[in-house]
């Protein structure tokens, strides 16, 4: 077995990579985890008590309200801005009330690949330190930025956790290794639940990631480069479809288009899936999330745009009443 909070060396180089965001993170501030999902779940699991209210972002990624209910909570949903998906601060503030125990942040974002914007930071910052509520900021996809910086929780540990991972960020989906950077005293409760979770994470990985870090950036930056130019491909390919919109994402690599025809995002998704393309509905994300689509595009050029033919041929035959 590893150290329940992985291997000393791993923390100390992740706490060396984010210290951009934070020149005090030491390696007593990160866990290493058996996934980014796990460091979420474990988050939930040792700070959300029976009752509390967990605000999650609507349209976000599928799994921040279950784990709020698998701890007993309660999820509520909360507005994101049509268009750049940025967190729709006065609906937040209209949504907590006195069980307001967390608020989960996504920087940036599954599913619509948008990015915080520094003056929403700073504004989720300071509700939360006037409100006594804890940040959980979910920034595995914070290495995929094309416009713009990433506006870390880091600086704001005092009120924040901020989960990350390496899946994202080497391709290593499958080696299941994420963690999460908190102050000492939370670190201490989530070293305590991890070890009930799973003990401690997988020795083999963590000497993997450990002798991969130090020379990621090269890799980082050249994929990039190449998710820039899919997302180019994608937006500029589904704004020539009539009655869809996507204003292009600035991270991660999801594009979240809209569009106008009067059908749930479902039964689209449904459609699309018979001419043979693979997309999610915009209404797995929450309630916020119909009429949109999520569509990957960490595929090739040539399949985007073999999707994207499927895509503009299905919805000229549904506006044409032949679907």
């Amino acid at each position: 077995y590893s150290p329940t909070a992985g291997i000393p060396e791993l923390r100390d180089a992740v706490a060396e990579r984010y210290s951009r965001y934070n020149p005090e993170l030491k390696g007593k501030n990160v866990i290493i985890t058996p996934s980014g999902s796990t460091a979420l779940l474990e988050i939930s699991q040792a700070f959300v008590d029976p009752g509390d209210e967990v605000l999650v972002p609507s349209p976000g990624f599928v799994i921040y309200a279950p784990h709020a209910k698998l701890a007993g909570g309660v999820p509520v949903e909360y507005k994101l801005t049509e268009g750049d998906f940025q967190p729709d601060i006065d609906y937040i503030q209209s949504k907590i009330t006195s069980k307001t125990k967390m608020i989960v942040i996504n920087n940036p974002a599954n599913p619509t690949g948008g990015v915080l914007s520094e003056e929403n930071r700073n504004a989720l910052a300071d509700i939360a330190k006037d409100k006594g509520i804890m940040i959980l900021s979910d920034e595995v996809y914070d290495s995929f930025i094309y416009e713009g910086k990433h506006s870390s929780f880091l600086p704001y540990l005092d009120r924040a956790i901020v989960a990350g991972g390496f899946s994202k960020m080497m391709a290593v989906t499958g080696w299941r290794l994420g963690f999460a950077m908190a102050n000492e005293e939370c670190m201490d409760a989530l070293i305590k639940m991890q070890y009930h979770v799973c003990a401690s994470p997988s020795m083999p990985g963590m000497y993997g990631v450990l002798g991969a870090l130090p020379s990621i950036d090269p890799y980082i930056e050249n994929a990039r480069k190449v998710y820039k130019a899919r997302r180019d491909l994608i937006t500029k390919r589904i704004n020539e479809i009539e009655g869809m919109s996507l204003i292009p994402p600035r991270g991660a690599f999801y594009a979240f288009p809209s569009y106008d025809m009067d059908m749930p995002s479902q039964e689209l998704a449904n459609e699309l899936v018979k001419a043979g393309l693979i997309c999610t509905p915009g209404s797995a994300f929450g309630t916020f999330g119909e009429k949109h689509l999520r569509f990957s595009y960490a595929a090739s050029e040539e399949k985007i745009d073999k999707g994207m033919d499927i895509l503009a041929d299905t919805v000229r035959k549904i506006r044409g009443g032949r679907i």
